[in-house]
């Protein structure tokens, strides 16, 4: 039976403590240093099932910790053996696998014997680097995150061996499952892996269509979803429409930026050269940004700079738009508005996450832009209301 996410009552879950789950004790000691003390919602209502080992369908709002959930769960039934896969996870984006990756490392830290490895395909990764890392028995690693594309060459080639996975995670299940090509890859591979093993799905949109497609891979499986829409929205997220015509964009944009006061703020676009004439058009009107779509050179190096802090102003395609958390951001800005409801979820909750405020500001320009918001605030249950002529910094900055 499906569990609705928010069942349980709020108190319950905050007098509750991660090391009420009786995790390894190595993992107790990571979670202590990373100085987390009481799981958020979702992971106190699925943590309990994914450490038994259970299959999990789990739809919680971004920023709420659904990595951790698996990332404990697996290393908490972890037992590496050498030369052996016994994780595998599946995501959207190099940039993802390379997060996630870096969450394993964070609760891994104690757990000296684990090996893992991130794959993804690109010009800048040549596969035969890959190849010479999983032909050898000591560099093999026992949890491989990964982009569906490169996870499925390698298995085909037969230097990927995943006869051994135990457990198989897909992030940002949706992304992948919805899309038939990304889908067809996603059973190929599940198809290499061993009829007995642990399967979690892990989304913050999880549309009614493809619930019956995630269930097709899972046996019996834990089910979290968010019945109700309106659960979605981030509680300290600020949201705002500016209706404005097309070439009024750069100016309001420009004055935004001279106005808000945000620690980081990622300015999101359709298409990656409309990333590219922005970037620059900012840097021209001196405000120092990056720019990071599918066709940018040294990617995770780019966003590793805008995580260290060394950038303010990010411009973005969707590729940054899900899963990515960068803990400074509180403004997030749709220059563009987005193609789908759920590409507008997905984006304005990389700011206000982990329960800090957060604005988003959004700019409808077009009939089709109109159509698309009427969406969001049918499907997710806001009126999301105009730009005032200026915006409380109280209301989105943390004290």
């Amino acid at each position: 039976m499906a569990k609705k996410a928010g069942a349980s009552s709020y108190t319950g879950i905050h007098s509750s403590a991660f090391k009420d789950f009786l995790l390894k004790p190595e993992l107790n000691r990571a979670i202590v240093d990373a100085a987390f003390e009481h799981p958020s919602e979702i992971q106190h209502e699925a943590i309990p099932s994914a450490i038994m080992g259970m299959d999990v369908i789990c739809q919680a709002k971004s920023g709420m910790g659904k990595t951790a959930v698996f990332v404990l769960a697996t290393l908490h039934q972890l037992e590496p053996e050498k030369g052996v896969v016994s994780v595998l996870v599946l995501c959207n984006t190099r940039e993802l696998a390379y997060q996630i990756h870096g969450e394993y490392v964070r609760f891994a830290k104690y757990m000296k014997d684990v090996k893992m490895q991130v794959l993804f395909g690109g010009k800048e990764r040549p596969v035969q680097n890959d190849i010479a890392l999983l032909s050898n028995p000591e560099t093999v690693p026992n949890i491989v995150i990964g982009t569906p594309g490169r996870i499925l060459d390698l298995a085909k080639r037969k230097v990927l061996k995943l006869d051994k996975v135990k457990h198989f995670v897909i992030d940002e299940c949706d992304s992948l499952l919805q899309d038939a090509r990304l889908r067809a890859d996603c059973q190929a591979i599940f198809r290499e892996t061993p009829h007995a093993k642990q399967v979690m799905l892990f989304s913050a949109t999880l549309p009614p269509a493809i619930r019956p497609v995630c269930k097709l891979f899972t046996n019996d499986p834990k089910e979290i979803f968010v019945d109700d829409e309106n659960k979605l929205r981030l509680h300290g997220l600020t949201q705002y429409v500016s209706r404005l015509a097309e070439n009024e964009k750069n100016r309001k944009l420009t004055q935004l930026l001279d106005a808000l006061s945000f620690n980081q703020v990622i300015i999101f676009v359709n298409k990656k050269d409309r990333a590219s004439s922005l970037c620059k058009l900012l840097v021209d009107s001196n405000f120092p940004s990056i720019e990071i779509h599918g066709e940018s050179a040294d990617r995770i190096e780019l966003l590793e700079k805008f995580k260290k802090y060394q950038a303010r102003i990010l411009v973005s395609t969707d590729l940054l738009g899900r899963g990515i958390d960068v803990e400074r951001v509180n403004v997030t800005i749709n220059y563009d508005f987005p193609q789908t409801a759920e590409a507008y979820l997905h984006r304005v909750n990389r700011a206000g996450r982990f329960g800090t405020k957060g604005l988003s500001i959004s700019f409808v320009s077009s009939p089709t832009d109109e159509e698309i918001l009427g969406q969001v605030e049918a499907r997710f249950g806001n009126k999301v209301p105009n730009l005032p002529d200026e915006v409380d910094p109280s209301t989105y900055m943390n004290a």
